[in-house]
């Protein structure tokens, strides 16, 4: 995704490209919300299971910037899944360059702080 990102515009996009991209966004979505499921429980909280509880939990532990975005990335997802509706698909396109790329690259950096030992949340 980051080669699309970084080297095309989103109206450079072809068709097929956006379908690309949207794809990679489903996919890195969920295995977003899992590794933080994953994590979560790792820090003791075995009862959240799927993906609001687990993005709610995580910005309230500070693992998570802009909690609302993440809400709203979640709809997006969601919506995804009907991406034969072109203005929802160009909607979601849009979104993705020009917010969740971005919470997605500090989610990887935080986590890889975590793993690290550089806490930078005040209550850990």
């Amino acid at each position: 995704m980051e080669s699309v990102v970084l080297h095309k515009s989103l109206e450079q996009l072809s068709e097929l490209e956006r379908e690309g991209l949207i794809q990679r966004f489903r996919y890195t979505f969920e295995l977003a919300w899992k590794t933080l499921q994953d994590f979560l429980k790792y820090k003791g909280y075995l009862d959240i299971v799927g993906p609001n509880p687990t993005l709610e939990q995580a910005f309230q532990d500070g693992y998570l910037e802009n909690g609302p975005q993440w809400k709203l990335m979640k709809k997006s997802r969601d919506l995804s899944f009907h991406t034969y509706n072109e203005e929802t698909a160009e909607d979601i396109a849009q979104d993705i360059f020009e917010f969740y790329y971005s919470l997605f690259k500090s989610l990887a950096t935080r986590l890889e702080q975590e793993r690290n030992g550089r806490q930078v949340n005040l209550f850990d």
